[in-house]
């Protein structure tokens, strides 16, 4: 599976406003809702069901990256959205390090080999040093785009 194939290009921020988790994952719903990939309607739902899984576990898996996640009946079709924040934020991960990049994926509920395919190609581009490197240097959503083009192209 390709990162590109799910990576929503309007929703990848650069340089997230918010400084904690929640609102940061707020931020990131509201570019998917902004890209016209979330209905408004499901704004809020979206955002409590990712906030209530990370109560349950935090996504945030060490080394500067989280990647908050939920499957969801009214999700249609997977799509991720990737943010960047300069100071870090306290994602509660299980480094105890700021997190400096995050990857949201919402995934339809009835597709759990799709999620799980699409948290193995989340995690494979960032187990690598340099990949997480380069996305947390990201300063544009061309930047970001080029990264991944070119993780998604080292894979074939």
């Amino acid at each position: 599976m390709k990162l590109m194939d799910l990576v929503v290009n309007d929703a990848i921020i650069p340089e997230l406003t918010s400084t904690k988790r929640d609102e940061v994952i707020s931020e990131m719903v509201d570019a998917l809702v902004a890209s016209s990939c979330v209905s408004e309607d499901h704004r809020e739902e979206f955002t409590k069901a990712i906030i209530r899984r990370e109560n349950k576990g935090s996504t945030g898996f060490g080394h500067g990256v989280a990647v908050p996640h939920v499957k969801h009946a009214d999700i249609k079709t997977m799509h991720i959205a990737i943010g960047n924040s300069v100071d870090g934020i306290d994602f509660k991960a299980l480094d105890r390090e700021p997190v400096y990049s995050v990857i949201m994926l919402l995934s339809p509920e009835d597709q759990p080999e799709c999620h799980l395919d699409a948290m193995e190609a989340i995690f494979s581009s960032l187990s690598q040093d340099t990949f997480r490197r380069f996305l947390r240097q990201a300063n544009n959503t061309e930047d970001v785009l080029t990264l991944l083009t070119e993780t998604d192209n080292a894979v074939r």
